[in-house]
């Protein structure tokens, strides 16, 4: 459900909360950050992206020169998906809750701080 800027989505025990494009269709999002905040106040973020928005950027990085002109790829707390799309998108993140991986691969920002 959007809330302002953000697309939530609850789950038992943690919410999903996306930054994403207004103007773009939820079955068209190929790259957007998020955080996965748990009822514990434990909070994880990351950015997820397709395949095809890896490939464009290194193709692109074969002209600039970056990343020794496009033959890597990386992100700290980055999440490659296959297909784009939210739904998707959310599937992985509640796979990675389930198996405890999220730990690994998003990073933990700590709680929130209630003075802002």
């Amino acid at each position: 459900m959007w809330d302002g800027a953000f697309y939530r989505v609850q789950r038992d025990g943690y919410e999903n909360c996306f930054v994403l494009d207004a103007e773009v269709p939820l079955e068209e999002i190929d790259d957007v950050d998020m955080w996965v905040i748990f009822d514990s106040g434990e909070r994880r973020s990351g950015t997820i992206c397709t395949l095809n928005r890896v490939r464009g950027a290194m193709d692109r990085w074969r002209q600039t020169g970056e990343c020794l002109g496009g033959r890597y790829f990386h992100v700290p707390d980055g999440l490659i998906v296959r297909d784009r799309g939210l739904p998707g998108m959310v599937d992985a993140v509640d796979d990675l809750v389930r198996s405890g991986d999220f730990r690994s691969v998003f990073r933990d920002v700590g709680p929130e701080d209630p003075d802002g």
